[in-house]
């Protein structure tokens, strides 16, 4: 707390090379354990701590010891938690001890959730990525980073990086470095532009996939379904007439999770998979017992009526949310009904009245409340979110604040047959106030409202 005040009189050069030295250090200090491991890093902005347990449950299936770091979880080999701090990317110290670990725990492979954040504060450095990955860009920390151009710039950094860091002997086996990007994005040939030993991209849709770099492997799902507890998708690897689809059926994927992004970011695991020579037959076994992603599409309960929480915060990320529970409504007499409000602190004004834009397309009832106010005015985040709500659509919104009140008020407004869906806070374990910092869980408080154990 005291570093935090005392922070704002300090040059932004000087936090800098803090952050760069401590970097180095760090890694120096724990013997830079990341060159006894394969790394892949997960970078974008929806869909990463997903695609990080999802990559981790297959090398699993395939034999690997594994590590992995992300919003959710530390996991060295066989032993997980969940991740004590609200910080997506650990500090240089707190990683390169998590990777020290994982070396002393016998781990090949170390997945790790890159954020343009930690990309700013240098995190990253000091540690030898073998795997960049992309899940999808859109603008978000848009005022943290001075725009959406240099916050792409910060996620570039990983991919940059592969061209020009160490290649790694482990095991007397040479570690490619490798790209994976997402193809449905249009940022894709932004980063595959840079060198690496071999590059993928992955895509969804029955369009032709298409990009300007050449060598690049195209790895594609096809006839998505969704159903009420499950995706189903065909990938095609190229050993399937991609070309041709009709000649082939691909590789069938089943996943116990709902919604296309879900399928999305199976797709961008599938496709480090085989970027590590794992064969599709492993992937599909691990990805179909995956039993759900702690605080993303998570089911509280589903009877007398659907209650769902989801960390989505992003104005692209609640729209893929939308629009995968809307399928459950089963009678146009069921309601979606929201509980969401949006961080604060300065960050990201821009998208606000876009949330509110959406709940009002998708959305019968609008509970507007906390998220993290941080050091803002929490009636002037809402009524930002308010401002983009069109006029025909404001008789149904409400102004809770008290996020507890405001679930409370949600689950007794529900009637067989509806979904209650909580957003934006997922498994994170506080809420933040200017003065304060609270625990809080919207899982937890969820099941006491229900009077669930």
């Amino acid at each position: 707390m005291l570093f935090s005040n005392f922070k704002k009189y300090i040059p932004n050069y000087v936090i800098s090379f803090y952050h760069y030295f401590s970097a180095y250090l760090s890694a120096l200090f724990y013997g830079s354990p990341s060159r006894k491991l394969t790394v892949i890093g997960v970078t974008g902005t929806n869909g990463k701590s997903t695609t990080v347990l999802m990559i981790t449950r297959i090398l699993e299936w395939a034999g690997f010891m594994v590590g992995s770091v992300s919003s959710f979880w530390y996991k060295i080999g066989e032993h997980e938690k969940s991740n004590p701090l609200h910080m997506t990317m650990p500090g240089p110290w707190q990683l390169q001890k998590l990777l020290r670990q994982m070396v002393g725990a016998g781990c090949q492979y170390a997945v790790l959730e890159v954020t343009s954040e930690g990309i700013k504060q240098f995190r990253h450095r000091g540690i030898n990525f073998d795997v960049a990955v992309l899940t999808n860009l859109s603008p978000e920390h848009i005022e943290a980073h001075g725009g959406f151009e240099k916050y792409r710039a910060a996620k570039m950094k990983l991919f940059a990086g592969l061209e020009y860091s160490r290649r790694k002997t482990i095991i007397g086996g040479k570690i490619a470095k490798t790209s994976v990007v997402n193809l449905d994005d249009k940022n894709a040939d932004y980063f595959l532009r840079f060198g690496a030993d071999k590059k993928y991209g992955f895509g969804i849709g029955n369009k032709e996939l298409r990009t300007k770099n050449k060598g690049v492997k195209m790895i594609e799902a096809r006839d998505i379904e969704n159903k009420e507890d499950s995706v189903s998708f065909f990938v095609f690897d190229g050993s399937t007439s991609l070309a041709t689809p009709s000649l082939s059926r691909g590789s069938l994927f089943l996943i116990p999770i709902i919604g296309n992004f879900n399928a999305n970011n199976a797709l961008a695991a599938t496709t480090v998979a085989i970027s590590q020579g794992i064969n599709l037959d492993i992937a599909i076994a691990a990805l179909k017992k995956i039993t759900g992603i702690p605080g993303r599409m998570e089911f509280i309960q589903k009877q007398p009526f659907y209650v769902i929480v989801d960390l989505a915060h992003t104005p692209p990320a609640i729209e893929k949310v939308y629009q995968a529970v809307k399928k459950l409504l089963k009678s146009i007499d069921n309601k979606i009904i929201t509980v969401f409000g949006a961080a604060g602190g300065g960050r990201d004004h821009w998208k606000r009245p876009e949330l509110g834009r959406l709940a009002a397309r998708y959305c019968d009832k609008i509970i507007l409340t906390n998220e993290d106010p941080y050091d803002e005015n929490p009636q002037k985040i809402v009524d930002e979110i308010f401002g983009g709500i069109f006029q025909e659509a404001q008789n149904k919104v409400e102004q809770i604040l008290d996020r507890r009140q405001a679930i409370k008020h949600a689950l007794k407004s529900a009637m067989p047959g509806d979904i209650v869906l909580l957003l934006g806070k997922g498994t994170e374990p506080n809420m933040v106030f200017a003065d304060k910092k609270i625990p809080w869980d919207d899982r937890v408080v969820v099941r006491e409202e229900l009077g669930q154990k």
